[in-house]
């Protein structure tokens, strides 16, 4: 039995009656499909996913099968404590897999399959040993998951347990780091049945709050009540083991609710977090009480770190954080020593405190007081380590879209660093990147190093676009010494230094028409090897014109979008097109950063399911990537303006192909996912810009997201004409464009309840609007099935074909907002 989803499909039936009764006309049974210009490209072969050891000397391939079924994403599963679980085999549901794995040889371009794979792999969890010798790998069946191992140098491949390893929550292994063992997580032995369903319940569902303000987000599939908690423990609840690699199993600790372990470097202890009751109805388990405890490779008890209380109760904003310690785990460069950081700001962004976290730091076995190794100004978001004496320690303020990184001595604890960057996080011009790591001797990552230079890899933006690039960056100057660069018509992304000196690397590269592959560069010669020829798995986009089109909105903002026309399309000669527009609002607090351009006109263009390009084989002007800031400069608020700056976004793009003479102005679509949904519904209710609208997977009445969405910190109490004001819900009656609304019925994001679409739905029926409502069956916030993705399709054609390609010419608006609102 599908548990938690029964009202989803109540709702869906309640809207099926409607269109009976309704509109008999447009009814239809089972799942369509589209044109075949659209299906051959759903149908088209996944490229293989890739894993590059750290010394370059093997690439691993692993296949990746076609959409899952419906019957597969339909799969029997509990959806509890913000998560989502298959009873059937104690691993996480809608998990993709990998359906093979080969060994490329980088030197050679050999490649090998490995003897011995399950006949019909379902692989998922693929880790390489420490020394880079073997392949761990899960394999899922119908009953469970089994743990296996692959030999790089036998090429060979066996089973090392049955159906026994607990993936429902927790991580499935680890390895240790002699290479020898795993620390697996496993089902608890003699557990017996799970929990049944009481046929009568016990008593009410009951809360109390006293006094202390406890904002939450509206997360999905929360535990509801005290059987759901008993099925979550009963699922999670785990026992660790070593397991050699012959298969031998020994038990380490007692069973747990384990949330995560971790090997110290030197492979002598373990950190765990485990999770403790009280469970909450509020918020998922990632945010129940917990413990950090060090465990010895046995599973006794060396020290408990921390006790981390119920986190329900934090303050607002999204730069708040809970008390206690945070982000505890091992130092990459020691051989046990444990790093974390902890609030000195009550966890409140509002504080006026001059240091906001305390970095903390304990070698083993743990006994000593803890030593202050750093403050921070702004909130803590991590350390890069590299050396006794050189470490990267990194900071960052939503609020502000700061981002700020201090070069810190380890050895010299509570001493104040050297700030080496200190930026914006949305300005693309002047992103130095991130630093390059290195497998240590512990097999953990550290900075490379050059004398005073580590290596940074960096998009690149640029006002032509983005241009990735590799450089050498001075830790004492600040200085970027740019050592490689993508250079047009190609996209080429550093992945890995696989040399002393950095001038031998493995860049992915890819253009307009060729796929994304890898290649060896030896940036000393100005030579380049493949080591893969991945073929073009869509051919038919080969032809599609693509560009950057640059244009500015009416108050001055430059904006970009990437443009496609259809194959041998000629302006003067075809004329105008149907346009598909399709977007998703950011915030910025900067006009300049909001100006700067975004994507590149060289990347290759592979149509995935929730791709607009599709309809540019059906002969429309698709623009893609289009851009749609959201700016507050100052004490100024973003959304304070958000409506009249999304009109403003859109009426500057549908001039700007109007203007090419690519565009029909009056046969313009617009359409979004998730946010993108949320903009599409205000655009037709604010303006008449657009001929019709197809909204997927969004919210549309932000009083059932009180305590914040999206980007908005505000809550509806501080700022409720602002929730008024931004939500399309509230205008339903001036939506009079065709507006179709598709959702998951197992939607599990944030805010994005099913109920939004189908209230927004009633909402303009009752108005006398045109619009359609389609729940996928099964699907969550983004569509996995072949069948749905195929039947969505099929909805936004039939849609766009007529209510865009053939709409009525209609007045151009004479105004930014042609509703007067």
């Amino acid at each position: 039995m599908k548990l938690k989803q029964n009202i989803y499909r109540i709702c869906s039936i309640c809207v099926m009656v409607a269109w009976l009764y309704a509109a008999p006309a447009q009814a239809q049974e089972g799942y369509q499909r589209p044109p075949e210009a659209i299906a051959k490209l759903i149908d088209a072969p996944s490229t293989p996913s890739v894993s590059i050891d750290s010394k370059a000397e093997w690439m691993l391939l692993m296949e990746r099968p076609g959409y899952p079924s419906i019957a597969e994403v339909a799969a029997t599963e509990l959806r509890i404590g913000g998560t989502r679980i298959n009873p059937a085999t104690n691993g996480r549901s809608r998990r993709t897999f990998m359906t093979g794995l080969t060994l490329k040889e980088i030197a050679t371009g050999k490649e090998y399959s490995f003897s011995g794979l399950p006949a019909k792999p379902q692989i998922s969890n693929v880790s390489w040993s420490s020394d880079e010798s073997k392949i761990a790998f899960t394999h899922t069946t119908d009953n469970g998951i089994e743990l296996w191992l692959a030999d790089v140098e036998s090429k060979s491949a066996k089973k090392l347990t049955g159906a026994i390893i607990n993936n429902a929550y927790v991580s499935a292994f680890d390895w240790m780091p002699d290479g020898n063992q795993l620390l697996v997580s496993t089902i608890m032995e003699g557990r017996g049945e799970a929990p049944k369903k009481p046929r009568a319940p016990k008593g009410p569902v009951t809360q109390e709050t006293a006094g202390a303000e406890a904002p939450s987000r509206t997360y999905q599939d929360l535990l509801e009540n005290p059987y759901d908690a008993s099925l979550f423990e009963y699922y999670t609840t785990v026992q660790l083991k070593m397991i050699d690699l012959d298969g031998n199993q020994t038990k380490v600790g007692s069973p747990n609710i384990i949330k995560a372990f971790s090997i110290s470097p030197d492979g002598q202890y373990i950190l765990t977090q485990t999770i403790q009751k009280p469970f909450s109805y509020l918020v998922p388990a990632s945010r129940f009480p917990f413990n950090y405890e060090v465990w010895d490779t046995k599973g006794n008890m060396v020290k408990e770190m921390a006790k981390i209380a119920l986190d329900e109760v934090r303050p607002k904003g999204f730069d708040a954080t809970r008390l206690g310690a945070r982000s505890m785990t091992w130092r990459a460069d020691k051989p046990a020593t444990l790093y974390w950081a902890e609030a000195k700001d009550g966890g409140d962004p509002k504080a006026d405190i001059a240091e906001r976290d305390v970095v903390y730091m304990v070698n083993a076995p743990f006994t000593a007081k803890p030593t202050k190794l750093a403050g921070t100004s702004l909130r803590y978001a991590g350390i890069q380590w590299g050396d006794d004496s050189r470490a990267i320690l990194n900071e960052s303020w939503w609020a502000k879209r700061l981002d700020k990184r201090t070069l810190i001595n380890p050895s010299k604890p509570g001493t104040a660093g050297k700030v080496i960057i200190d930026r914006s996080t949305t300005d693309r011009y002047n992103d130095p990147g991130r630093p390059m790591m290195v497998s240590n001797d512990y097999g953990w990552s550290v900075l490379k190093f050059d004398k005073d230079n580590i290596f940074m890899s960096s998009t690149g933006g640029s006002a032509e676009g983005d241009r990735p690039f590799l450089s050498k960056f001075n830790l004492k100057n600040q200085k970027q010494n740019i050592i490689f660069r993508s250079e047009a018509p190609y996209y080429e992304r550093p992945v890995d230094i696989i040399s002393a000196k950095a001038d031998k690397i493995i860049t992915i590269r890819e253009s307009e028409n060729e796929p994304p592959n890898y290649f060896v560069r030896n940036l000393k010669k100005g030579s380049m090897e493949a080591i893969t020829d991945f073929p073009h798995p869509q051919p038919d986009m080969m032809a599609v014109n693509k560009e950057i089109i640059k244009y500015k909105r009416e108050d001055g903002v430059d904006l970009t979008a990437v443009l496609y026309t259809p194959k041998g399309y000629d302006k003067e000669k075809d004329g105008p097109l149907p346009v598909l527009m399709w977007a998703y609002p950011i915030e910025y607090k900067s006009v300049t950063t909001a100006a700067q351009v975004r994507g590149t006109p060289y990347s290759f263009t592979r149509v995935s399911s929730g791709s607009p390009l599709f309809w540019v084989l059906r002969g429309y002007a698709v623009m893609a990537n289009t851009q749609f800031p959201i700016i507050g400069e100052g004490d100024n608020q973003p959304n304070d303006k958000f409506r009249e700056q999304l009109v403003m976004n859109a009426k500057a793009a549908i001039d700007a192909v109007a203007d090419l003479g690519v565009g029909d102005r009056n046969r313009v679509g617009v359409g979004g996912h998730s946010y993108g949904a949320f903009m599409t519904a205000n655009l037709l209710a604010h303006s008449d810009l657009f001929a019709a609208g197809i909204a997927r997977s969004g919210a549309y009445n932000r009083t059932l997201t009180p305590f914040g969405f999206q980007r908005e910190e505000r809550t509806y109490w501080e700022a409720p004409e602002l929730y008024n004001y931004m939500s399309p819900f509230m205008h339903a009656d001036k939506v009079n464009e065709p507006l179709l609304l598709i959702h998951g019925e197992a939607d599990n994001n944030s805010g994005t309840f099913p109920i939004q679409s189908i209230r927004y739905y009633n909402a303009i029926k009752g108005h006398g609007g045109t619009s359609r409502l389609v729940m996928l069956p099964d699907e969550s916030h983004g569509y996995r099935a072949k069948e749905s993705i195929l039947h969505m399709l099929w909805e936004m054609d039939t849609w766009l074909e007529k209510y865009v390609k053939n709409a009525a010419t209609k007045p151009e608006p004479t105004s930014l907002d042609s509703k007067g609102r």
